[in-house]
């Protein structure tokens, strides 16, 4: 019997609105390098062991790393082995986080978080797979030689980025699970359709499996047509707003929905992608909003 994992909400908009943690580039991993940081990253982490422990289920934890590679990272002063440093200490810092509760956890494990090379709510125009699985491969071999358990890449726009990717986690020995971002109308901001984007990549480069992320589940349920598709998504990590990425874009405040509505939004999903395996947030969510997905008060 599938047994599902618990994973955590929008780490980046959690910090930034509210925790009052300045993010330049959207990035969360420069935390890491200073004890400020990593204190700010350490409360944030806590909260979902400690909701792992009182739901007991299984606890993915998966690094702040959405922004550490290349194109993201220069410009916050990281070359090639401060990125290789870096993403090998997000694997160990949630690593050390959940042994301190190994006792009371029903299990976890630590998976490698990476993202798009471009922006993750615009279509990338069409990668070559060859060029992305070089792209992505640095950061994926840190994540390996840490000891993370998956690696998985989310707001992914584009098919070709996506082969390259599972390409790349194939070469570093890492299970790859790709989360696809989609608009309101259930598309990829290309206008491709979740279906034929799965099913494109599965012909090519097939991942462990595939995710959907940073939309609401009124857009994910837009893409359902029944298809065996659906059989292929083994992850959820929705929005809290029902807003467009262009509304959420020009947002000055947080639009931080109701986590008890979302989390019935949501139910519909978990019957229509029946292999779902991981389950947490992406924007505007925190703990309330994951422990509304679990059932707990």
């Amino acid at each position: 019997m599938l047994q599902r994992m618990l994973t955590d909400g929008g780490i980046e908009t959690d910090l930034i609105f509210n925790r009052g943690v300045d993010l330049p580039e959207f990035a969360a991993f420069p935390l890491l390098d200073t004890d400020e940081g990593r204190a700010a990253l350490r409360a944030y982490f806590i909260e979902y062991v400690d909701l792992a422990v009182r739901a007991q289920v299984p606890l993915l934890l998966e690094t702040p790393t959405w922004r550490a590679n290349a194109d993201h990272a220069t410009g916050l002063g990281y070359d090639t082995a401060a990125l290789d440093r870096v993403n090998r200490a997000a694997v160990d810092f949630l690593a050390a986080i959940a042994q301190e509760r190994t006792a009371e956890l029903v299990s976890w494990q630590v998976g490698g978080i990476t993202g798009p090379r471009g922006d993750g709510y615009l279509s990338a125009g069409g990668v070559d797979p060859a060029e992305a699985a070089d792209y992505h491969l640095p950061q994926l071999s840190s994540f390996a030689a840490a000891g993370a358990s998956r690696a998985t890449v989310l707001t992914m726009t584009d098919v070709g980025e996506a082969v390259g990717f599972a390409q790349a986690a194939a070469t570093a020995g890492l299970p790859a699970v790709i989360g696809f971002t989609v608009e309101t109308d259930g598309r990829l901001p290309d206008g491709s359709t979740l279906a034929a984007a799965v099913d494109a990549v599965d012909a090519a480069a097939a991942p462990t499996y595939f995710l959907v992320n940073c939309a609401h589940p009124t857009h994910i349920t837009a893409a359902l047509d029944g298809g065996a598709w659906q059989q292929r998504v083994g992850g959820l990590r929705v929005n809290a707003s029902t807003m467009s990425h262009a509304e959420l874009d020009e947002m000055e405040v947080l639009d931080d929905g109701d986590p008890v509505q979302l989390a019935a939004d949501q139910a519909p999903l978990l019957d229509a992608f029946p292999n779902i395996e991981v389950i947490g947030g992406c924007c505007g969510t925190d703990v309330r909003h994951v422990a509304a997905m679990w059932g707990v008060s």
